[in-house]
């Protein structure tokens, strides 16, 4: 049997091809029907820039080489298992932590999965789920709650990177926090900000409906940068004394320096962000003030955590849903977000016609 998947053949080459339904998965591996997968910033990166993540020859872990089906951030119900997960059967509803690991390197051994020596994604190192079907390792697989639908169940990948970088940021309650940028990662850490116990959720966005959107999801205020002085507003907002977190998540490089200087003494920097290019890290803004500067990547155990607090309606992500396409239609929705200025956090791509 064949279906028709969305893959990336090179820089600006996206096809829907027709491909071979996945076999029988081997041992340590599941086929599931995809519900509902989401196009990622990485995915639109890989697209117009890439390759970045994606390898040009044989993945060290995966052995798979272009073209590669896109897609990581999905929702579907199990249709085979190749080894036994406990509480996991055919027909059940799951995602899928997408990352995949050798298992045996220093950071896997130590929970550190995310980091794998040897690591990569489904979806960039693997074909991933921008088809019917896709397959991926059983240890990855994560049950959808009953509470949560499938389309709300495709946003937890997204929703899992912005609890991630408020974990490492290690916001308390009563912290003040300032973010740069609301697309889907800022969005979600600002989800995750006030869910940790945040008093003040500073956000700085300069495209209109972006910052309008995190005013609506409970921004204590949000500021154009190419109106505002942000650091200035926040340190007045803050007592004269500065936001104790700031979480960078836009990966523009320039802010990164704009990051370091702003954060309290003694405070937090996040980086969540990902970008190609070289910042500026101001050392004498770092050192004598004992100001911290840390990496987040994606999420360890996250996944299931979000689930979890959708399924109690700690809050609620459907506005970070801006967008549905069949995946016949996927195409169209890669040059609607490529042209896109903002309007859109999340569109989801399924392949039940519409």
């Amino acid at each position: 049997m064949g279906m028709r998947a969305l893959r990336w053949h090179g820089r600006g080459d996206l096809r829907l091809d027709d491909v071979a339904e996945p076999g029988p998965p081997e041992p340590g591996q599941a086929v599931v029907e995809v519900a509902f997968s989401g196009i990622c910033g990485t995915d639109l990166h890989e697209f117009r820039h890439g390759p970045n993540l994606i390898r040009t020859g044989p993945h060290p872990l995966t052995g798979h080489e272009p073209p590669v089906t896109l897609g990581h951030e999905f929702s579907g119900r199990v249709t085979a298992l190749g080894s036994p997960v406990p509480g996991i059967d055919v027909g059940t509803r799951v995602v899928a932590d997408p990352c995949l690991r050798c298992g045996v390197c220093r950071w896997c051994r130590h929970g550190e999965y995310h980091i794998c020596a040897k690591g990569g994604s489904v979806g960039l190192a693997s074909d991933g789920a921008f088809a019917p079907y896709v397959t991926v390792p059983v240890e990855g697989l994560v049950r959808i709650p009953d509470a949560v639908p499938d389309d709300l169940a495709a946003l937890a990948e997204p929703l899992a990177v912005g609890l991630h970088a408020v974990r490492r940021g290690t916001v308390q309650p009563g912290d003040n926090v300032l973010i740069l940028g609301a697309g889907p990662i800022g969005v979600a850490a600002l989800f995750a900000a006030k869910l940790a116990g945040a008093a003040g959720v500073y956000v700085s966005e300069p495209v209109t409906a972006r910052a309008e959107r995190a005013a609506e999801l409970g921004a204590s205020e949000v500021f154009d940068p190419a109106s505002a002085d942000v650091r200035r507003e926040v340190f007045l907002r803050t007592g004269r004394v500065g936001p104790d977190v700031v979480i960078e998540a836009t990966g523009l490089p320039a802010l990164v320096e704009l990051a370091v200087t702003t954060v309290r003494r003694g405070g937090r920097v996040v980086l969540a962000g990902i970008s190609g290019g070289a910042a500026s890290l101001p050392i004498n803004q770092i050192v004598p003030f004992e100001r911290t500067v840390v990496g987040s990547l994606g999420y360890n155990f996250d996944i299931p955590r979000v689930l979890d607090l959708i399924a109690e309606k700690r809050f609620d992500p459907g506005p970070l849903h801006t967008g549905t396409y069949p995946l016949s239609d996927g195409l169209a929705a890669f040059a609607e977000l490529d042209a896109d200025r903002g309007g859109h956090l999340k569109i989801l791509l399924t392949p039940k016609e519409l």
